[in-house]
């Protein structure tokens, strides 16, 4: 395992770089998830525009003024930011190296490097619109379509979707938060996947009634994504060791087409430092888990991209709106229930049941999704009457 991409380059390449220690792994697939994601929708999204399925919003730009004061001020505060604690990370010692977490969310960093590379950005600022000045401003009618808003909306999905996935992980470990809140609130591990999902949702929502774009056209062309970018991010799970392995399993039992690993895997380094002590291992990271365990976040990868070939491969069929994100809903939840039988989850306590928080989600998504298959169907057909 990888906790973080500088063990990845020690072992892969030979490459000792201490400051790859401060990009963790997980992280590291996130962002290419989200990235990827947003190339793909910003593909549907054209497509379906070029179907007459969205329309283009009006707004009015004034062009060739002048850098203001905000315009400076934000950008010399970004810049700042970044070189206090970016640039500094080339001339932290090692000891500091060792804890990326604590340096992160500390005081530490370069005030000197902070004010370059601020004033830098507010340069940079002010060259081009000063470049771009006009003797009198004017204003500009223009038309933004909906494929012109991916950089937002991807923005939107990620900081909803990672604030969703560590609320919902609170409340699904509430006595754990209780122990050690800052801790638990700071760590880059606990992440519920639904509770990302249902907040990005919402905040997406809300995004497109205020921009006029049809909630379920949105919808229907964010679906595949959401399923590319959950599998490549459960890439990340897996590499990192992030808690999210399966309960144990027996190689007794494994089928003879998997290799050993595939079934059953102790996750070495793993980012949480859970289970013993590895033999002749020296440093942090340095525990793996007692016995193998069933790798489900790599079951969840290889599931989650052929579902994403499956939407990929019908979206073009489906020509009722709606319908492609009903079958997300279905699918997702199909998936995920299926995964927590054989994953580490806590259970809940209900009705005499006990069904993890997850499996509640993918039960409920699943009839949403048919249900709404259904109505979007029959809604079709009555006007078609």
């Amino acid at each position: 395992m990888y906790p973080n991409l500088y063990y990845a380059f020690k072992d892969l390449f030979g490459l000792e770089w201490p400051v790859l220690r401060f990009v963790n792994s997980f992280g590291f697939f996130v962002a290419i998830a989200f990235l990827i994601a947003a190339y793909v929708l910003s593909r549907e999204l054209k497509r379906k525009s070029g179907q007459g399925l969205f329309t283009p919003t009006e707004t009015t730009i004034t062009i060739g003024e002048p850098a203001s004061w905000v315009d400076l001020g934000s950008n010399f505060g970004l810049g700042y930011l970044l070189g206090f604690k970016v640039v500094a990370l080339f001339f932290l010692d090692e000891a500091t190296m060792q804890n990326p977490q604590a340096y992160i969310f500390s005081a530490q960093g370069s005030p000197p490097a902070g004010l370059f590379v601020g004033l830098f950005f507010a340069a940079v600022k002010w060259w081009e619109k000063n470049k771009e000045k006009l003797a009198k401003p004017e204003k500009r009618l223009i038309r933004i379509w909906p494929q012109d808003r991916v950089g937002e909306i991807t923005l939107l999905a990620l900081v909803y979707g990672l604030a969703g996935a560590k609320l919902f992980d609170i409340f699904e470990n509430w006595s754990s938060f209780l122990q050690n809140p800052a801790a638990y609130i700071f760590s880059p591990a606990g992440l519920t996947m639904y509770g990302g999902l249902i907040c990005a949702a919402i905040a997406i929502g809300v995004y497109a009634r205020k921009h006029k774009i049809g909630f379920f056209a949105l919808a229907d062309a964010v679906a595949p994504a959401l399923m590319l970018a959950y599998g490549i991010g459960r890439i990340g799970c897996h590499v990192a060791g992030d808690g999210d392995w399966g309960i144990m399993s027996d190689l007794a039992s494994k089928p003879t087409f998997l290799p050993d690993w595939a079934w059953s895997y102790q996750y070495p380094h793993n980012v949480l430092e859970e289970g013993v002590p590895i033999a002749g291992c020296v440093g942090p990271f340095c525990n793996q888990l007692p016995a193998g365990a069933f790798p489900t976040p790599l079951y969840e990868a290889v599931a989650c991209i052929v579902l994403f070939g499956v939407l990929w491969g019908v979206r073009k069929r489906i020509k009722i709106t709606g319908q492609m994100f009903s079958l997300y809903l279905i699918l997702n939840g199909l998936e995920r229930f299926a995964i927590e039988k054989i994953r580490v989850n806590i259970k809940m306590d209900l009705l005499g049941f006990h069904p993890t928080q997850a499996e509640l989600i993918a039960t409920f998504l699943m009839v949403l999704g048919l249900a709404l298959f259904i109505w979007k169907g029959r809604r079709v057909a009555a006007v078609a009457k």
